[in-house]
């Protein structure tokens, strides 16, 4: 069987491990590989390169991905279905392996349900895809976030200042929870809970009070109450979504002219999903690949794999896309203890 293989969405850590797990087993098996370059646009425009052994076998502990990425929607462009389905016959492919976060796998849900035999790998440094316990590339981007703060507690401390740590997070919190309460912020702002700015500030003035900076984690989509999500821009991409940013920096005006202590905001944007990935993400990955593989070999088509307590099994894609994972009140109320 000759199968295709493509990364969609944001970049992440532990997509080249994925690539190097589906190939390596897959080619012991039998089977042939074609890479698809920048996600849905490969195999939109016909653009692919063969995948061999020889090109995966180094790219382990590599970021990134190496078939490249993008947020193309190939059900927003007109005959879209059709253009794949004739580039993957003239590729010779038979199935595809699609590594993706929600939109990728929403793609390959709606072209399995067309007649295209897809496996989906969950890929989101947000941890948001309800279908499995982790998604690869969160360990990475909560120890790059836990790390920075960590750092930016020093300089804040030497300073005086309070700091406002902005990290991702469009709708869930999980990344502002972990590295949140892994770095001992004395505040943490989720999507799930709108935040009053009040409250926030007591908490900033609090730490003062007892003799130390404060730092504040917030995740790009939280909201004050009554507000709303601050935007980069008013842009949407392919598949609808706004760009986010701006509430760390807003906060931290608002901070500073309330309280009088001299705050600054830190995005860590794109730096939380670039670079190396952890041991963790790495072996996850593997683990991914592997059963990915296996789905396809064994023709076993429309799922993805999932991971649910320390077992990779295989869930309808259908299931895949169909929640949001949050993070629910009990884990916040968990953490509030150490807010102020």
């Amino acid at each position: 069987m000759r199968i295709g293989l493509l990364t969609g969405g944001g970049d992440c850590p532990g997509l080249n491990a994925v690539i190097r797990a589906v190939v390596l087993k897959g080619s012991r098996l039998g089977h042939e590989f074609v890479g698809f370059q920048d996600g849905w646009r490969g195999p939109l425009e016909g653009r692919s390169r063969p995948l061999v052994e020889e090109d995966v076998e180094d790219v382990l502990s590599r970021g990134g991905t190496i078939l490249g990425s993008s947020r193309t929607n190939p059900y927003k462009v007109d005959g879209g279905v059709e253009q794949i389905r004739q580039n993957l016959e003239a590729a010779g492919v038979d199935a595809l392996i699609a590594i993706g976060g929600e939109d990728t796998l929403g793609v390959a849900k709606r072209l399995t349900d067309d007649g295209i035999p897809v496996v989906g790998v969950p890929k989101t440094i947000d941890n948001d895809l309800g279908a499995t316990d982790y998604t690869f590339g969160f360990d990475t981007a909560v120890s790059i976030a836990t790390e920075a703060v960590d750092r930016l507690r020093t300089t804040a401390e030497s300073h005086h200042r309070a700091l406002v740590v902005e990290v991702m997070g469009r709708h869930a919190g999980w990344i502002a929870l972990h590295s949140g309460l892994a770095g001992g912020a004395n505040g943490i702002l989720i999507p799930e809970t709108p935040f009053d700015v009040d409250t926030v500030c007591g908490w900033v003035r609090s730490r003062f009070e007892r003799g130390h900076a404060s730092i504040i984690v917030v995740a790009e989509g939280a909201v004050p109450e009554g507000g709303a999500e601050v935007l980069a821009t008013g842009e949407t991409d392919a598949f609808g979504h706004v760009r986010l940013g701006g509430v760390g920096t807003w906060l931290a005006a608002e901070i500073e002219q309330r309280t009088g202590h001299e705050t600054r905001a830190v995005v860590l944007g794109h730096v939380q999903r670039g670079g190396t990935p952890t041991a963790y993400d790495r072996v996850l990955s593997t683990r991914f690949g592997l059963q990915a593989i296996d789905a396809a070999h064994e023709g076993d088509f429309g799922l993805m794999v999932a991971l649910r307590g320390t077992d990779i099994v295989r869930v309808p894609l259908s299931e895949a896309t169909a929640e949001l994972k949050t993070v629910p009140p009990e884990r916040y109320a968990e953490v509030e203890t150490f807010f102020g």
